[in-house]
């Protein structure tokens, strides 16, 4: 049995090579769409009042987790529209392209499975083969602590869904 902070760890490893492999532009898409992603879903827990109060917390675990990681797919879709691609900004060139790509996909990483994971803890660990740990250590619950949900709440989230917006208009326009 593996421990849910080693996975998240290993995932953030993984997201950080995958970045480092695809470059720091393509990975900011990636950052944007699941800050837009947790950005829908705190505009629908805040302002939906059916999805705030009717639905279960089973199902709104399965709505939340599939936000998340459809947005993060596509956003991992490299752009194929000729004129972005012949401009150049997807182009991995240099070293520091690479290691901001790797610091980007880290993030990117904690961003995706660090949501999840705090999804999971939200509605009460609901599978049978993913087991609540019986003693958390203080690593773990500080962990737990800075999950992107836990602190990505309105306003926060709508200033980090500007910024990127910002960040994607400068980058490639």
């Amino acid at each position: 049995m593996i421990s849910l902070s080693v996975l998240f760890w290993i995932f953030v490893l993984m997201f950080a090579l995958i970045g480092a492999m695809r470059g720091w532009a393509k990975e900011l898409l990636v950052t944007s769409g699941v800050l837009v992603a947790l950005f829908l879903l705190a505009v629908m827990e805040t302002f939906i009042p059916f999805f705030r109060d009717s639905i279960p917390v089973q199902t709104s675990y399965w709505v939340r987790t599939s936000v998340v990681v459809a947005l993060a797919f596509f956003g991992y879709q490299t752009p194929n529209i000729p004129r972005i691609m012949e401009s150049g900004k997807f182009i991995r060139e240099r070293f520091q392209d690479i290691l901001l790509g790797l610091f980007l996909g880290g993030i990117n990483g904690y961003m995706i499975f660090g949501s999840l994971w705090f999804y999971l803890i939200d509605a009460d660990y609901p599978f049978n083969w993913i087991s609540a740990p019986a003693n958390l250590s203080e690593n773990v619950m500080s962990l737990i602590k800075i999950l992107p949900p836990q602190y990505l709440q309105p306003p926060v989230v709508y200033v980090a869904v500007a910024v990127a917006f910002v960040f994607i208009l400068v980058v490639f326009i």
